[in-house]
């Protein structure tokens, strides 16, 4: 026997040898030769001034119309981009698929233009001699369903982001890039832009010159049914609140509300010591038709916020912090930048390295200033902040994954839903780094017996250059400085621990010197019981370990979870609760009910698509939400944060 399987393998060798021999005499493929790099870009004044127009009137098919006219300085081959990296964004995902009919012409003569086969975003054409400048016109199809994109256009609005209709040249800075836009809106519209106007004849309002890079910062909220409102009329720049909403009746603003808007700007004004612009536009949506959006500029905020806002006012709390959030951007992520986020344009890769300072911290001032100025109550801004430390101290994913590594999570998921939140991660970085910040504050003010804050660091890292709207980079190492200048402390350990390591538990311990704890009870709170409502839900994270929709399907389980242990997923359907049909009521019910040891454990009748099966939970330990409590004999630090400042 031990013959054969000698011969077996010395015949096997022999081919395999053979087989490489024969191999080696064949030609083998070869790298094709890499494609000419696009032009880097380079500060120096571009050969003249972009010219650009927008038709925006086509309500019924949702189509802008775009012409940009562009001089070269020339003859030969040209290269001109369309914006790939989204700032606020923090990825590559601008709307490139949304452009047609893309024509190029120079003196009325079309001119043919080949895509970058490497960067889909550049575009070539051979500028033929004698030729001044090209005009390039196409059109940017906004979605005309929800499962196309977000809808940008609806019969009383619209939001124009200049991001999306832009052209610009390869090889120069953006901020050296002059360029002049117009819009022509539907009849009887209004807007609201950061951009200044140079004149309006009928619908078409030109702006006055800027530069690409203040272009595409400054996108516009128009409507039918618009109102601005002045927030600080006698202040260091003019601050408006201009909304658009769905129906005239939701523009209705009590002068109590609009006093909360001014409270916020004078808030921010005290933590910040300072403002960074030259003028401020709240652009604000009151709508459940245009697709949701929050994203900051420097000069401006883009918001949707419920169509209701003003209207139920006192139902419509749970995400409006969403304002003071944005308004925050303007001190922190736009003026404020991490060093390795600023690019020259925008299609040089932006780096995410520092995300939890840029929206980590912009998450805690979000709410800190939503409660100083009467956006949210002391006591909403308690629960939300409950809401946020049990969701990142049960998220499993803190197992592998540090904080650090969710900030490349734009670029690797590009913020789409994911199987597995709570294993997976996502851009955890927001409100875990509000966690921290948190931490951070309390730290300094515990040890400095309250003499000094988190507030004194926003002052001294966010309030120079007052009046300045250049932005102005940082490092890591410029941060644990500026924390230096407040306390002495071992900075660079504190935040490397909490961002860079794998960590078990969510940091909490700025609950503790803040006087409050994280407790469970079967009660929910208000903020919890109206986001529950408000997503039209059943969130169960924390006792079965799974969140139902009104119509029964699982939108999410928690990973290592009692669902997840009876084999449930996401995207199933919850049929029947203990054999009586779904609905969330019935299943706390259950949940209460099996606390009994002599009661059935919670039986589940799931549908997973045309199969049904039954699953009964193994748990036993009721309804469990989470909400603050104070702890006796410690002070109230977290009260004075939420605090308004006089």
């Amino acid at each position: 026997m031990g013959c054969f399987v000698k011969a077996l393998f010395f015949s096997v060798s022999v081919l395999s040898l053979a087989a490489t021999a024969a191999l080696a005499q064949q030609p083998l493929p070869e790298s094709a030769p890499a494609t000419p790099p696009i032009e880097a870009p380079r500060d120096v004044p571009y050969v003249g001034a972009l010219k650009l127009t927008v038709d925006a009137t086509d309500l019924d098919r949702k189509i802008w119309n775009v012409t940009t006219t562009m001089p070269v300085g020339k003859a030969g081959d040209f290269v001109f981009l369309y914006p790939q990296w989204v700032p606020g964004g923090h990825s590559p995902r601008n709307d490139l698929d949304k452009l047609a009919g893309l024509v190029v012409t120079a003196n009325g003569k079309r001119i043919p233009w080949t895509r970058d086969v490497v960067q889909v975003s550049a575009f070539h054409v051979d500028v033929p001699a004698g030729v001044s400048e090209i005009q390039i016109s196409y059109q940017f199809l906004t979605a005309v369903e929800a499962k196309v994109g977000r809808t940008e256009v609806t019969p009383e609005m619209l939001n124009l982001q200049w991001l999306q209709v832009t052209m610009y040249p390869a090889g120069y800075y953006t901020r050296q890039i002059p360029i002049e836009a117009s819009v022509k809106l539907p009849e009887g519209w209004k807007l609201a832009t950061a951009l200044e106007t140079a004149r309006t004849d009928g619908q078409v309002t030109t702006f006055k010159p800027t530069t690409v890079e203040t272009l595409v910062d400054s996108p516009i909220f128009a409507g039918k049914y618009f109102k601005s409102i002045e927030l600080d009329p006698n202040g260091p720049a003019p601050v408006r609140l201009n909304l658009v909403a769905d129906s005239p009746e939701l523009l209705d603003a009590k002068p109590e509300q609009i006093q909360i808007h001014k409270d916020l700007v004078q808030q921010a004004y005290k933590l910040y010591g300072s403002h960074h612009y030259d003028h401020y536009d709240f652009l604000v949506a009151l709508s459940d038709k245009i697709g949701g959006i929050g994203l900051e500029h420097h000069r401006s905020s883009e918001n949707r916020v419920v169509p209701k806002y003003f209207t139920e006012w006192d139902k419509s709390f749970v995400g409006r912090d969403l304002l003071s959030h944005e308004y925050t951007h303007s001190w922190n992520g736009k003026f404020r930048r991490a060093a390795d986020l600023w690019t020259p344009n925008l299609n040089v890769p932006m780096r995410d390295s520092m995300m939890w300072v840029y929206e980590g911290q912009t998450q805690y001032w979000g709410n800190v200033l939503a409660a100083r100025s009467g956006l949210l109550t002391k006591q909403q801004a308690l629960d939300s902040l409950a809401s946020t430390a049990a969701a990142y101290d049960n998220r499993r994913g803190r197992d592998w994954r540090p904080v650090q590594d969710t900030t490349n999570d734009p670029i690797i998921a590009s913020r789409k839903p994911l199987s597995w939140l709570s294993w997976q991660r996502s851009e955890d970085y927001y409100s875990e780094g509000l966690l921290v910040w948190l931490d951070a504050d309390t730290l300094i003010r515990e040890k400095t017996n309250g003499k000094k804050s988190l507030d004194d660091f926003a002052k001294a890292f966010f309030g120079v250059d007052n009046g300045s709207y250049v932005p102005r980079t940082y490092t890591f190492d410029d941060v644990v400085a500026a924390l230096n200048g407040v306390y002495a402390y071992d900075w660079a350990s504190f935040l490397k621990t909490r961002i860079q390591d794998v960590q078990e538990k969510a940091p909490l311990d700025g609950f503790a010197r803040g006087g409050y704890k994280v407790v469970y009870t079967d009660t929910q709170t208000e903020f919890m019981k109206t986001a529950e409502s408000k997503a039209k839900t059943t969130a169960l994270p924390y006792s079965l370990g799974l969140t139902a929709g009104s119509d029964g399907v699982l939108s999410d389980v928690q990973w290592g979870g009692p669902a997840f242990k009876a084999g449930l997923t996401q995207g199933l359907t919850v049929v029947a609760v203990n054999g009586e049909a779904f609905d969330g009521d019935k299943l706390k019910a259950a949940v209460t009910a099996a606390m009994k040891p002599e009661n059935p454990l919670v039986e589940l009748l799931i549908k997973d698509g045309s199969r049904y099966r039954m699953v009964k939970i193994d748990y036993r330990g009721g309804l469990r939400y989470p909400r603050l409590e104070k702890i006796a004999g410690v002070p109230s630090r977290l009260d004075d944060i939420l605090t308004p400042r006089k």
